[in-house]
């Protein structure tokens, strides 16, 4: 990362950073003794970063398409739904996420029984589970991926939603659409699979695809800094000690032992294997 320039401490910079992310210019803000300290993480970006700020110190419209900010009756949800379009895989996954989670409310176990990773019953009285192979090679492939998508309370979901969307939304100013949608297939099977390996069938959540995110974008800020990702290191410290303390028996202890603890390592190497490889290409094409 490189240093640009310092803005006022006092300065709302939010409509600057969407703005930078919309014209995919990496960067961050911190927050300095001085002020607002705004970075750039390419240098041939150099030029494009500061006319925009320039812009927005004018007050002139920012964005790629040149609309203004208007008073027009529909600015406001034009400003909400900026977001979800610049990241349309996570906006996308998220409302699922959200949608899957407002039926079970409604349909209860008949939700679980038709995403979980092996087909569920009950057969006089006992719970009956089906083979992942039987179910594959009989069209069911969604199994594979659609236990990402349960979700068993307001704290699962929440805090589930809230990695997805902060590491999300990242990848796909930066990398696409297209990179967001391969690191959610590839970590959101490789982590069901590796949780299914364990002996569980009865399992959920899309905290697999957000460790495999962290890997991710903490491998690529690392690797090649100049491609704009950033994670704070005290997040990934906190992450990835959360996972261990699950994997003990006092997290047991405190309430948190019913947690599906290898598909986080899944979904973690599948996202570091992802990153390695394309930080290494990155660096190869600087």
């Amino acid at each position: 990362m490189y240093r640009v320039i310092l803005l006022p401490r006092e300065a709302d910079t939010g409509e600057l950073r969407r703005a930078l992310w919309a014209h995919r210019i990496g960067h961050r803000i911190t927050e300095e003794e001085e002020g607002q300290m705004l970075w750039l993480a390419d240098p041939a970006q150099h030029d494009a970063l500061l006319q925009l700020v320039a812009r927005w110190q004018r007050g002139e419209p920012l964005m790629p398409d040149g609309r203004p900010a208007a008073t027009h009756p529909t600015a406001g949800a034009a400003s909400l739904l900026g977001p979800l379009r610049q990241a349309p895989v996570t906006a996308v996954t998220l409302g699922l996420c959200l949608l899957v989670f407002a039926v079970m409310a409604v349909l209860g176990d008949r939700v679980i029984a038709a995403l979980a990773i092996v087909p569920l019953g009950v057969v006089n009285g006992s719970l009956a589970v089906g083979s992942l192979t039987e179910a594959v090679a009989s069209g069911q492939v969604w199994r594979l991926l659609s236990p990402a998508f349960l979700h068993f309370g307001w704290m699962h979901l929440i805090f589930n939603m809230l990695w997805l969307w902060y590491f999300g939304r990242q990848v796909e100013a930066l990398q696409g659409s297209g990179r967001m949608l391969t690191i959610l297939l590839a970590a959101g099977i490789g982590a069901n699979l590796a949780q299914y390996a364990s002996g569980t069938v009865l399992f959920g959540g899309m905290s697999g695809v957000d460790f495999a995110l962290l890997g991710y974008v903490w491998l690529m800020s690392r690797r090649a800094p100049r491609s704009g990702f950033f994670v704070p290191q005290m997040l990934v410290v906190f992450m990835l000690g959360w996972m261990v303390f699950t994997m003990t028996d006092m997290a047991g202890a405190v309430g948190f032992g019913n947690v599906a603890n290898e598909a986080h390592l899944g979904g973690l190497v599948v996202g570091l294997l992802l990153g390695w490889y394309h930080s290494g290409r990155a660096r190869r094409q600087r």
